[in-house]
């Protein structure tokens, strides 16, 4: 199981999603998550995020991962780093808030790896693909379904 979450995550940290296709990177978004607690068939993660746009100003923004499918285990806290792609380099202040949606996987025995593929925000223009692995500390194991609500910080 564990051997096929690696593969799992490593996929989707390699590919470029086709919705990421024609559009164009305006930034990086880095997650810090609250410790939780995987209840078997899904969990909920608080988390503090900053854009950090290729032109412009930093944004804060506070979200909530959901997943849905096997999650056991305990984790601490845990980084998350995506590269942020939409239509144009044109946005406004706070685009990014909405929710996204998407596969992700996670596994970890003391320190773990995890990765999230995730569409949505604005219209469901904006993009969010793992820029690098998700680093945890923890025990447990996940894989499904995934959703991320962004709430913009002025």
């Amino acid at each position: 199981m564990f051997r096929f979450l690696m593969v799992v995550a490593f996929a989707a940290l390699n590919a470029v999603p086709a919705s990421a296709q024609g559009r164009v990177r305006v930034g990086v978004l880095e997650c810090i998550t609250q410790p939780s607690i995987g209840a078997i068939v899904g969990s909920i993660r608080e988390m503090d995020c900053v854009f950090k746009p290729t032109s412009g100003r930093d944004e804060n923004y506070s979200g909530t991962q959901t997943k849905i499918g096997i999650d056991i285990g305990v984790q601490a806290r845990a980084a998350l780093v995506w590269a942020v792609f939409a239509p144009t380099v044109d946005r406004r202040p706070g685009e990014l808030q909405g929710t996204y949606a998407g596969v992700s996987a996670d596994a970890s025995v003391g320190l773990g790896l995890g990765a999230n593929v995730l569409l949505g925000g604005s219209s469901r223009t904006v993009v969010l693909q793992p820029l690098s692995l998700e680093g945890q500390i923890g025990a447990g194991v996940s894989a499904g379904v995934s959703a991320l609500t962004l709430n913009f910080l002025p």
